[in-house]
């Protein structure tokens, strides 16, 4: 069957529309930087099938045994706590000050006023630990089995 005239008419608007406009083409991007930027894409959140440690971590390595491994014994640790209400631990290498206030407030019911440290040339970390004026060290250091 032949197409209608009304047909005819719609097609041959269209044709003319196309002849009359400027035949476009795909303008190319001007690059105004001299660095390509990668184009950022779709990231989607990590949405692991199976974990991948076997067992979760501990929490918190440094408890409070593991900070105070031991008191020190010696005659200058004696007159310290003697003389200054002070008492003198070998701590672990990674205690810090506050965390080895908290373990001895912890393991053997003191109030510590100050904690000084220091690193021995053997690469152990000793602490002086001293008390306030409520507690006296030579009571402590008997409870605790030093003298």
């Amino acid at each position: 069957m032949a197409p209608k005239k009304s047909e005819k008419k719609a097609d041959a608007g269209k044709v003319a529309k196309a002849v009359k406009s400027s035949v476009s083409r795909k303008v190319k991007k001007v690059r105004t930087k001299v660095r390509f930027y990668k184009p950022k894409t779709l990231t989607k959140a990590r949405d692991p099938k199976y974990p991948r440690k076997s067992v979760e971590s501990r929490g918190d390595k440094l408890d409070k045994y593991r900070i105070i491994q031991c008191p020190v014994t010696t005659e200058s640790a004696m007159k310290k706590i003697e003389e200054i209400n002070t008492l003198v631990f070998l701590v672990d290498i990674n205690a810090t000050k506050p965390k080895i206030k908290e373990a001895i407030r912890q393991l053997y019911d003191v109030q510590c006023a100050k904690v000084n440290t220091l690193i021995r040339p053997d690469g152990r970390k000793k602490a002086y630990v001293h008390l306030t004026q409520d507690y006296d060290a030579l009571d402590v250091a008997n409870r605790i089995g030093i003298i």
